[in-house]
């Protein structure tokens, strides 16, 4: 498990899930039957004495019930009883199997939680548990004694990653053809740096060709859902998705563990740990279309793809490593906005026009409903009345993206995940309801002027098409449009138009430094 900073949870949350998983409880277990597991789990003098600070720690039961206001008018006792409540759980756990609990950012764990695990492993106990806390150097002067009193101590302070290789190998692979079928397609076939990382056609091409435009990556770090659809949830996840579509890379991902394995095992291993034998695995393999290589994953063993699936995991996380570097540098909008801001003129930065536009932008074209925020997109999915191409098979947009997302092998909630405690966007996702269909996500206006062509499958040439659309708003061929008639002018959606251009820039990326030879 993983502890989070302060500002990202609550400060109690380490403290409830480990308790909550030393109690094996399942999610949204009710008061009356968390109560009888910790009963069973810890006995029943224990469970009687200590329930009223577990439920409350499990947040079963209000800090104003009456039993906890009592315990919490004597100083420190609901914090030492919560502890105890844990650290006997975790113990009792412990001693019907062997037990190992690894923390990491433990610097960011509540006190309580790492209490409760010293109190768990007191040498007195003799239990067969091992907790591995991994902190940044901060934490061994915050907590100096921390384990002193366990059976058995060892503390190790790691070098610092040398930076270069680490950053070499994200590059490299971004820019590998190897990772494809045909050893021809890179993640830079259609994220093309002199093109701001797209490919500026409708239909993006790989090994075939897809049905949608290529998405701008720049800052979509930032974004929670990736893709047009959103079935995507991390840059990372986003990054394997290509990786075995028969149109885009077209490769298996026992052919990319073999291409780690084969030219990039040092530079792996220094980020990632050793490597896993492949020896037994075929180099073409993995959960596809293709019936050989799917026969091949198949015949491989539990062990095997799980090695296979953590090799090519990592893949996707060091791709998604270098696209973090890629940024948006600042525009003469930027430029403009810092100027007013800071209570300088900013009539030299932009035109008459430009400024008119601005005005537009952000009132009576309604732009920013869907174009807001830092990087100018809300993130969210619309349905404009954008008409699918009679070329291409219709397409269903969120309605189908956000089932795929849910249930995606990688997703937030996966094992293969490092956020498994902070999907809050899955919780709280919306599904099946008719007006998410050919519903698409809003991309960033940044740098939109040299990204013709427009929409989802390049269906508008044109940044004055574009607004066209948007000024006549036509009726949707599928579902709903939310667009309404704005009946601008002319001039005005020329002045949009001139504002829009203001918003591109160059783009910032930080590169690793020169791969040395050995």
């Amino acid at each position: 498990m993983r502890a989070r900073e302060p500002v990202a949870g609550d400060a109690d949350e380490t403290l409830r899930t480990l308790l909550s998983r030393a109690l094996e409880l399942p999610p949204g277990a009710g008061e009356e039957s968390a109560r009888a597991r910790f009963a069973v789990v810890v006995g029943p003098a224990l469970a009687e004495e200590l329930w009223p600070a577990a439920a409350l720690t499990l947040r079963l039961v209000s800090p104003d019930a009456t039993r906890v206001r009592a315990l919490a008018a004597a100083p420190g006792a609901l914090r030492s009883m919560a502890m105890r409540a844990t650290g006997e759980s975790l113990r009792a756990r412990a001693r019907q199997r062997p037990l190992a609990v690894v923390l990491d950012d433990a610097q960011f764990s509540d006190d309580v939680a790492l209490d409760a695990l010293e109190y768990a492993t007191l040498a007195e106990w003799k239990a067969p548990l091992f907790v591995c806390a991994l902190a940044r150097p901060s934490f061994a002067e915050a907590r100096k004694s921390f384990g002193e009193r366990t059976a058995r101590r060892e503390a190790h302070r790691l070098g610092p990653l040398d930076a270069e290789p680490a950053a070499d190998l994200c590059r490299r692979l971004f820019f590998d053809t190897r990772l494809s079928s045909n050893g021809r397609v890179a993640c830079s076939t259609c994220h093309q740096s002199e093109r701001g990382f797209q490919d500026g056609t409708a239909l993006a091409t790989g090994v075939g060709t897809t049905a949608r435009r290529t998405m701008p990556i720049v800052g979509m770090a930032r974004s929670p859902f990736l893709f047009w659809d959103g079935r995507k949830d991390s840059l990372w996840a986003q990054a394997l998705g290509p990786l075995e579509s028969p149109v885009e890379h077209g490769g298996t991902r026992a052919q990319y563990a073999h291409v780690v394995a084969d030219s990039y095992a040092q530079e792996y291993e220094q980020i990632f740990g050793p490597l896993s034998d492949l020896s037994g695995v075929a180099r073409s393999a993995g959960p596809v279309a293709d019936r050989d290589a799917a026969s091949a994953w198949s015949a491989l063993s539990t062990g095997q793809r799980d090695d296979v699936t953590r090799l090519f995991v990592n893949i996707g996380k060091a791709i998604a490593a270098y696209e973090r570097r890629i940024e948006f540098g600042a525009s003469r909008f930027d430029k403009y906005v810092t100027a007013v801001t800071t209570g300088q003129s900013g009539e030299n930065i932009l035109t008459d026009d430009e400024i008119a536009g601005l005005r537009l932008f952000i009132g009576k074209a309604n732009c920013t409903q869907c174009h807001s925020g830092p990087l100018l997109t809300s993130n969210e999915f619309h349905n404009t009345g954008v008409p699918p191409r009679p070329d291409l098979a219709i397409e269903h947009g969120r309605l189908t993206g956000a089932t795929a997302v849910l249930n995606d092998e990688f997703n937030c909630r996966s094992r293969w995940s490092d956020a498994r405690e902070r999907c809050s966007e899955l919780d709280f996702i919306v599904t099946g309801e008719h007006t998410l269909d050919r519903a698409y996500k809003a991309p960033s206006l940044r740098n939109v002027a040299e990204r013709a062509p427009y929409m989802d499958a390049g269906q508008l040439a044109t940044l004055a098409e574009v607004l066209d659309h948007y000024n006549r708003a036509p009726a949707a061929a599928i579902s709903h449009s939310e667009l309404r008639p704005l009946r601008l002018k002319p001039v005005e959606l020329r002045q949009i138009e001139a504002f829009l251009r203001t918003l591109s820039g160059p783009i910032a990326v930080s590169e690793p430094a020169p791969r040395r030879t050995q």
